[in-house]
């Protein structure tokens, strides 16, 4: 749909505003991952973008030893088994200290 595309419906100014910002935001993260595969993924082709809809997002917390678990389901989902590399980004969430 283009904006010579005209199908009677009006949206309200912060609608429109809405998916600007939405558009925009997509478009930073796609630029942040090729920027970030670009750098240091180790000569990641972005050919091999597709991978990235093999991706898991959880929380988990850190163990002894510095060890995190992957949980079931994503391990599943991903065809991820005992002895596989795979890489990870950390982002600390929340710490409990006192």
């Amino acid at each position: 749909m283009t904006d010579d595309d005209d199908d009677g419906a009006t949206w309200p100014p912060m609608m429109s505003g809405w998916q600007q910002a939405s558009e925009q935001a997509i478009e930073r993260q796609q630029q942040f991952l090729k920027q970030m595969f670009e750098a240091g993924a180790g000569g990641l082709d972005m050919n091999q973008l597709g991978a990235m809809s093999q991706t898991a997002t959880f929380k988990t917390r850190v163990q002894s030893g510095g060890r995190i678990s992957i949980p079931d389901a994503e391990r599943e989902a991903l065809d991820i088994e005992e002895g596989d590399i795979v890489q990870t980004v950390v982002i600390p969430v929340k710490r409990n200290r006192e």
